[in-house]
């Protein structure tokens, strides 16, 4: 069957039927009259005119359509869409955060914090920066502290050692535009400039201070140096903090370096305790020795002003002896003798004077009498000195036993005798 033959599509009559009275294919005529008239009605266009000359014919061709009469929907769709592409500028920036307007790839301007409008793409673009957010990057290690990176932690010191050095860097951004256009990688920046200023401190310090009592100033040192580093580049980054995770000797050198310590903790001690030693020893001494010298002192202070004295006292009595040779003799012995005599309890008397005059030391008299008779040990010197009797006492008093040979008790015995006489 040839599609160009006038009858296809039409047999059966009306009904679309053919001759054996069953349905046959749909008219395409048909279907094209309707596509027509439905396409005519969505643009305002009367179904029932035609196009063109041929009558009812004209509609089995395709409507000559007005291109006017899209002009309002067009519009609308126009206005909608150009108001979407100005509403895509719009843009939020939070508290923490700093915008950044690029133009075509180029900086224009940095806003702050709240709800901004820029050109939308493709003329203008923005990228948010968090300002405030610590960013960490870790060196000589990836994670944990077990996951090392030998090539970053390995350091020579001063003193030609080797130590492994772990140690973590914070950072903020204080200039988003450096931070943006001046860094390709920020992280990796600050990892090389960190490593570049640990390596510049560790290879001027003794390995000794490295790992114990400089680790503190290491990481200051290397914080300061770092930022200097990262501004020079002009970076847009500020280091918060260097903290030293880990700091010790390879792993091959490991049980040699802590017999070492141990030897050295061993010579710190004992030279500690020596020194304590000397710390108590030393003072003890010196303050004896200072009190010894005090007493020297003392000593010559008080003889050379007795001596002084003396010689003054000397002077002084000679310049009256002078004046008086007899007298100031004379009253020299008196008071000599007294001097000596004012310790001794023995009675003295001048038996070739023709003086009756006796003195006799009351007070001992009466410490002799006031003793108790039955002593259960007497002084030998009491025993051959004789008790004088009392005021009025009889006569017929035994008298004290004596030495042959002692002249004392003689001399006490005829001054006795002969006071009796006179009374």
């Amino acid at each position: 069957m040839s599609l160009n033959d006038p009858k296809w599509g039409n047999r059966g009559g009306g009904d679309n039927r053919g001759d054996d009275g069953n349905q046959g294919p749909p008219d395409l005529e048909e279907l094209w009259r309707d596509f027509n008239r439905r396409l005519s009605g969505m643009f305002g266009r009367n179904p029932g005119k035609g196009s063109g000359s041929g009558g009812g014919d004209g509609g089995n061709r395709m409507p000559d359509l007005n291109f006017r009469q899209f002009g309002g929907g067009i519009g609308l769709l126009a206005a909608f869409a150009a108001v979407v592409w100005l509403a895509s500028g719009f843009y939020i920036v939070d508290a923490s955060q700093r915008g950044i307007v690029l133009q075509f790839g180029r900086f224009v301007e940095s806003t702050d914090p709240g709800l901004r409008w820029r050109l939308p793409y493709p003329i203008q673009t923005h990228e948010l920066v968090n300002l405030t957010g610590v960013r960490t990057v870790e060196i000589g290690y990836r994670g944990s502290e077990r996951n090392k990176v030998l090539k970053e932690a390995l350091m020579l010191t001063d003193d030609e050692n080797i130590v492994n050095i772990q140690f973590a860097v914070q950072y903020v951004l204080k200039d988003p535009q450096q931070y943006l256009f001046n860094n390709r990688n920020a992280d990796d920046s600050v990892i090389q400039a960190a490593e570049t200023a640990v390596r510049e401190i560790v290879g001027k310090s003794k390995m000794d201070f490295v790992l114990y009592e400089g680790r503190e100033q290491v990481a200051a040192n290397a914080q300061k140096l770092t930022q200097e580093i990262l501004d020079r580049y002009a970076t847009g980054i500020q280091v918060s903090k260097v903290t030293m995770q880990n700091a010790q000797p390879p792993e091959q050198v490991q049980s040699a370096f802590d017999d070492a310590v141990k030897a050295g903790q061993d010579r710190e001690r004992q030279k500690n305790e020596g020194q304590a030693y000397a710390n108590d020893v030393i003072p003890r001494a010196r303050g004896a020795a200072s009190r010894l010298l005090e007493e020297a002192d003392a000593y010559k202070g008080r003889v050379v002003a007795q001596a002084e004295g003396d010689a003054s006292r000397f002077k002084q009595v000679y310049t009256e002896y002078a004046k008086a040779p007899e007298v100031t003799r004379q009253r020299m012995y008196l008071d000599t003798m007294q001097q000596v005599f004012s310790n001794t309890s023995k009675v003295l008397v001048d038996a070739r004077s023709s003086s009756n005059l006796l003195y006799l030391p009351m007070d001992k008299l009466i410490q002799a009498t006031a003793a108790p008779v039955n002593a259960p040990v007497v002084d030998q010197a009491q025993v051959s000195r004789p008790v004088p009797a009392p005021v009025g006492a009889e006569s017929n008093v035994s008298p004290p036993r004596v030495d042959a040979l002692s002249g004392e008790a003689r001399t006490r015995e005829s001054m006795r005798n002969r006071e009796r006489g006179e009374r």
